[in-house]
């Protein structure tokens, strides 16, 4: 008789405790193709997850790739003010059709469907949850090459319900200078090491500041060791992100596909091999 081991996906062993593995994916809506997820996530707020995601998607667009947005963040939904889309999504009372972003990406928001955009979300965990499912199962997506996650932070319920409802491919964890970095990022790493979805890279946002006159690099909120991070959490690439006055005002226009994001490039093509 097999001794049990205690981890029921391995064990051959037969006991009261016995639990097996529940598969909790979705379907994708049945008229919508998608050929790669990529989740980005972060362990805190604030950091520019949001931002990321909307840099790459528009990087990816310009490099003739048909992608997507969803935004899982419910509670503080910001990419459509990023790409100036103002306008509600509409539907057939079957499915949901998202909105175009002014480059062509494809973008659902639940900001796309409240009445007014500034209206609070109040929703428990599970029906937030429950949303986002509903964003991969009733939105009518189309054939899209990739589709990028903007998911809340933390670990939670949202985090959790992307990770085993969607085939996610892999995952971009964000964060920004602090003491605490490193222990936040690895949260992130950790939970996706746990759902078998690997880590594409680290985006570290507000990494210093780029002086126009002479173009020396200054690390205004403390140089982070992102070489160590990147080593301890066994993750391949790492990325800085500038503080950059014209970013912040692209995303404030609303004109946030207009902005070259040449430093962004390296983790573009990581994402195209994935």
């Amino acid at each position: 008789m097999s001794e049990c081991s205690h981890n029921c996906s391995e064990c051959g062993a037969e006991c009261s405790e016995r639990q097996e593995q529940t598969d909790f994916s979705e379907q994708l809506n049945p008229n919508s193709s998608v050929k790669k997820v990529i989740g980005v996530v972060s362990g805190k707020g604030g950091v520019g997850k949001s931002l990321v995601t909307s840099l790459l998607a528009s990087q990816m667009q310009k490099k003739g790739f048909q992608c997507a947005i969803m935004d899982a963040d419910i509670t503080g939904p910001s990419i459509p003010k990023m790409f100036g889309v103002h306008e509600k999504a509409q539907g057939d009372g079957e499915e949901i059709f998202p909105v175009d972003t002014p480059d062509g990406v494809k973008l659902m928001s639940i900001n796309l469907l409240l009445e007014n955009e500034t209206e609070p979300v109040i929703w428990r965990g599970p029906v937030i949850a429950g949303a986002v499912t509903q964003f991969w199962t009733d939105v009518r997506w189309g054939d899209i090459d990739y589709m990028f996650v903007d998911m809340p932070p933390g670990t939670g319920d949202v985090p959790l319900t992307v990770f085993q409802s969607l085939p996610v491919d892999g995952i971009i964890v964000v964060a920004s200078p602090q003491e605490l970095v490193e222990m936040i990022v690895a949260k992130a790493v950790n939970m996706a090491d746990m759902l078998n979805i690997p880590v594409l890279g680290l985006v570290e946002n507000m990494a210093y500041f780029e002086c126009p006159d002479c173009h020396s690099r200054h690390y205004i909120f403390g140089n982070t060791p992102i070489g160590k991070i990147l080593l301890d959490c066994g993750i391949d690439i790492g990325l800085e992100i500038p503080v950059d006055p014209n970013l912040a005002a692209a995303c404030d226009k609303g004109e946030i596909w207009k902005y070259e994001a040449q430093w962004l490039e390296p983790l573009a093509s990581l994402v195209e091999d994935k």
